[in-house]
């Protein structure tokens, strides 16, 4: 997600001092986990990992201006755990809108409902759950098997449902009277995984989401002239659309020029869809959600982009937007950059879904092939915006992170892809501006202690997201890492932890594991400098003093984090030169280091720069000769 405003609350943490250099803290819920052989300390995934999916079958009925959404679904549950599970834990994201539910925001009149109403419960045919539609206890219910679930069996859920969209808009609602943007939207089994079992975490209004692989089979009934969009395949384009607008989306899939599936003239003459009701049907496999959008006025531009040059596949980029939105006129084309940078540079690895649709919307948030974007006149914002959410089809969709526990692991690689990408569309200049100003001002130069505390404190134990611990700081990190093991040993250690961890749920101790393998180095020191201590950006020139063989110049690390700087160092001969040292620089004193300048030039004045690691105190990054 992009947040711009972002609040923040101390929380009581121990220590994490006292623990070996090379000795990462790992909870004990961790330990098990990896005593059990579920995770391993080469980074891969242990001998005996495992994780539950399920096959959806989800039909949602639609008819704007009405806001009542109806569904039914179907939900085969694999147990492939090793344990028998007595009860089911679903998820009820929807009931964030309830009055009295867990949110950690004030809540408009029009974004309250009566949340997620549940008509029928079926399980296995036999089973019909009697549901307490007015539970307080929000997004999660607790459903009791009158027959459990043994290891590597199945059962079958049914569930009818409904509810009534929110008018306010925020992740999921109403855009317009007649445009809505539905996610999060079906019941859902939660999670169990290996280390944690059933997560229990109440979804709130600042947390995010952590989901199965699962392979969905979606319909969604709307009336004649509207048109969808949604995350996966679309099945029967020839049965939805009339003949030339189906050719027209047919074409954009071999296109590298924008066509126009459908303009605004086409949606005022109400002639795109057949006539009737009429049944969208999209399909998707081993993906941990889906999303859709619908209107009767959007306009539709599509486009297509290699995203594989071995194979010479291509990856469709759509738009859905009001024709009046100038910036989403460029959001194919945009698209088109994001999908092949990202596939070819960083991260590196080729797009791996069909299909990409940026959705006019408010959320500024990701989803599984889908983006939901606000407008904005600012065309370079909006494509800003646009990348970040993009990125994130890597973290968390194609690696399943458990963003409610550890939002870092997702959105600090948004966040340093967006800056890598950046640098390609617009130059470094502009880039590291954006983000000093964006990503790191307001925490490099905020005194709260909230601020400091670690990476790894788990997102779910803080009131708000962390914004910072996520985005900048978690950023800030990869990025160091990067500048210290070069942009060749780094891909390879990332492309190590990407192909154990894709299609599955990595921890940050499997990050941690997986980039140690791929780099063939112990890197523990750099993770729990960053990720485990109380630190942040503050160095300072304590002194110069010239040597039998040059200079030395003693720099404290009063901040603590392994940050990579330049020193600028000007002579008295006129002469200058900037000496690069990356994180490496505090390997074996994190408190203070010395940079050892070789040969008889006499040392003028010198500045140490800390570019994008912006530095909490630069009164002190200054020394001049006397």
């Amino acid at each position: 997600m992009f947040k711009r405003f972002i609040l923040f609350t101390a929380l009581a943490a121990g220590s994490l001092s006292g623990f070996a250099q090379n000795a990462l803290y790992m909870p004990r819920d961790i330990q098990n986990a990896f005593k059990k052989g579920t995770r391993s300390p080469d980074g891969k995934p242990g001998k005996n990992y495992w994780q539950n999916h399920a096959r959806y079958d989800i039909h949602v009925t639609a008819a704007p201006p009405n806001r009542n959404i109806k569904g039914t679904e179907g939900i085969t549950y694999f147990n492939d755990s090793p344990d028998t599970l007595r009860s089911l834990n679903m998820k009820l994201i929807l009931n964030v809108h309830r009055p009295g539910a867990v949110r950690l925001s004030p809540a408009q009149p029009d974004y309250l409902t009566s949340g997620m109403q549940i008509d029928t419960f079926m399980v296995n045919g036999q089973q019909s759950v009697a549901w307490n539609n007015e539970q307080a206890a929000a997004t999660n219910q607790r459903v009791r098997l009158a027959k459990p679930l043994l290891p590597h069996d199945s059962l079958k859920l049914n569930i009818a449902w409904h509810y009534e969209i929110s008018k306010e808009s925020n992740r999921e609602g109403m855009i317009d009277a007649t445009t809505y943007y539905l996610a999060y939207f079906y019941p859902r089994v939660s999670v169990y995984d290996d280390y944690n079992g059933w997560d229990y975490l109440p979804f709130n209004d600042a947390l995010e989401f952590y989901s199965d692989f699962n392979d969905y089979n979606l319909k969604v009934t709307v009336p004649a002239n509207y048109l969808v969009w949604a995350t996966g395949t679309l099945q029967n384009a020839a049965q939805v659309l009339q003949p030339e607008y189906a050719k027209c989306l047919q074409a954009s899939f071999s296109s590298d020029s924008t066509i126009h599936v459908a303009t605004a003239q086409d949606l005022a003459a109400k002639k795109i869809t057949k006539q009737g009701t009429n049944t969208w049907i999209w399909t998707s496999n081993h993906i941990t959600d889906v999303a859709l959008g619908l209107s009767d006025h959007y306009v539709w531009d599509a486009a297509s982009v290699v995203v594989d040059k071995a194979t010479g596949r291509r990856a469709s980029m759509q738009a859905a937007f009001a024709d009046s939105s100038a910036d989403f006129h460029h959001s194919v084309q945009n698209g088109r950059n994001s999908l092949s940078y990202f596939s070819t540079s960083w991260p590196g690895v080729p797009y791996p879904f069909p299909k990409m649709t940026a959705f006019q919307g408010f959320a500024d948030m990701e989803y599984p092939m889908m983006v939901n974007d606000s407008h904005t006149d600012d065309l370079r914002f909006a494509q800003f915006v646009q990348d970040h959410e993009i990125a994130h089809t890597y973290f968390p969709f194609y690696m399943g992170i458990n963003e409610t526990r550890y939002g870092y692991m997702d959105e600090g690689w948004a966040t340093t892809f967006e800056y890598l990408i950046g640098k390609a569309e617009v130059g470094q200049a502009a880039t590291d501006k954006l983000y000093k100003n964006f990503r790191v001002n307001r925490w490099a130069h905020d005194p709260s202690s909230y601020e400091d505390l670690p990476i790894i404190t788990p997102t779910s134990e803080l009131t708000m997201a962390a914004g910072n611990n996520e985005y900048g700081k978690a950023s800030l990190s990869y990025l160091a890492l990067k500048d210290m093991l070069g942009d060749e040993l780094f891909k390879k250690a990332l492309h190590t932890y990407m192909d154990n961890w894709h299609g599955k749920h990595p921890i940050p101790w499997d990050y941690f594991n997986s980039m140690n393998a791929g780099s063939g180095r112990n890197l523990n020191w750099f993770f729990n400098n960053w990720f485990f201590t109380n630190g942040y950006i503050d160095l300072a020139i304590d002194k110069v003093a010239k040597t039998t063989i040059g200079t030395n110049i003693t720099i404290k690390n009063i901040g603590g984090f392994a940050a990579p700087f330049d020193a600028v160092i000007n002579y008295t001969d006129g002469s200058s030169e900037t000496i690069h040292r990356t994180s490496a620089f505090w390997e074996n004193n994190q408190k203070q280091a010395t940079l050892v300048l070789k040969g008889k030039k006499a040392v003028k004045s010198v500045k140490l720069d800390s570019g994008i690691f912006m530095d909490a105190d630069e009164s002190n990054n200054t020394w001049n000769v006397k």
